[in-house]
């Protein structure tokens, strides 16, 4: 329903830009930002951002109450298969900007990891780190996993391909001693695993994304759920091995039923861009989303959005930054 809104109100704004005359319209332009799935967090991060650096045609001025977008800029949240199907869709040029974590962007860039064969997206560039991500790993209650190496033997959802969760769950797998062999493994959404968790065809499934993330906050109000910890030598190897993950703390009552705090570790949530886009483009975007305005959009629209600072906007990144992005850090003196 999101989705459609925003695509909804795009094709608004170019048909308010027809009527404004030819002008008008010609000064148009649309920049997606690619996330993940609808159930997870980069879905409504998306939109907020979407919304903050939008300006259409027609709009009132910032200085009199309206947008403090990029003027005649429409952007849009685009649902997506997550961090590795947004670097490719970048990379391929079929999209302006997207999400990715870390160690997917660190990754792409280099040409190591998962795309070592592929050979390294030289063109990815950064425009800002935007949150942690919590690594989530979901069992039922009843399940009898109370660490990751119970989970042997069981039927565990690891999430699609092109997702940076499956890519993390993999890595986290191999710390403890485990394959895709080991476990019976399925290859989907966060929310259509805990359909079939729901309805006890599912033990546990791996989720990568800020909390509360909608899929589990709506598993765990009908069923009972534990977060499993990733802690102990085996994940401290995980950390000495792989730079880009990190300690992190998912609070008690994040989730109903989950009343202590979890372990777990994390990686940083990126939004990601192209040499491609012109410089003067991603300064003005940038700027846009570091405005008073945007501020007060991310802290009041989603759980995550107060996060999302100036001052952690370059935290963790491992890739070259956008120059546009570049220009905007250096005269807002968060980089010298």
């Amino acid at each position: 329903m999101f989705e459609r809104f925003i695509q909804f109100t795009a094709a608004a704004c170019l048909a308010s830009a027809l009527a404004i005359g030819v002008s008008g319209a010609q000064d148009i332009q649309f920049f997606r930002i690619a996330t993940g799935g609808t159930a997870g967090t980069y879905f409504p991060i998306g939109g907020l951002i979407a919304n903050a650096i939008s300006n259409p045609p027609g709009s009132r001025a910032c200085e009199e109450g309206g947008s403090c977008g990029v003027p005649g800029l429409v952007a849009t949240a685009v649902a997506s298969n997550g961090s590795v199907a947004n670097v490719n869709g970048i990379n391929g040029g079929s999209l302006e900007s997207g999400f990715s974590q870390s160690d997917v962007a660190y990754w792409a860039y280099t040409g190591t990891g998962i795309f070592a064969d592929k050979g390294a997206v030289d063109k990815v560039r950064a425009i800002a780190n935007l949150y942690p991500e919590s690594i989530h790993l979901v069992a039922r209650a009843d399940a009898g996993i109370q660490s990751v190496a119970d989970l042997k033997g069981k039927k565990v959802s690891l999430d699609e391909p092109g997702s940076g969760t499956l890519v993390d769950a993999r890595l986290i797998l191999e710390a403890y001693g485990l394959s895709e062999s080991d476990v019976e493994a399925e290859f989907l959404k966060p929310n259509q695993a805990a359909d079939l968790m729901r309805d006890g065809n599912m033990d546990a499934f791996f989720f990568v994304g800020g909390f509360p993330a909608g899929a589990i906050t709506e598993l765990a109000t009908s069923l009972s759920i534990t977060l499993v910890p990733i802690t102990g030598t085996e994940a401290e190897g995980l950390l000495g091995k792989y730079q880009f993950f990190a300690k992190h703390v998912v609070p008690a009552g994040t989730y109903k039923g989950v009343d202590t705090d979890t372990d777990t570790v994390s990686v940083g949530a990126q939004w990601i861009t192209s040499t491609d886009q012109k410089d003067d483009l991603v300064y003005e975007i940038t700027k846009a989303l570091w405005n008073k305005n945007s501020r007060a959009l991310l802290d009041s629209g989603h759980a995550k959005g107060k996060s999302i600072t100036l001052e952690t906007a370059l935290d963790g990144i491992g890739i070259p930054l956008h120059p546009g992005a570049e220009r905007y850090y250096k005269e807002a003196g968060v980089l010298k």
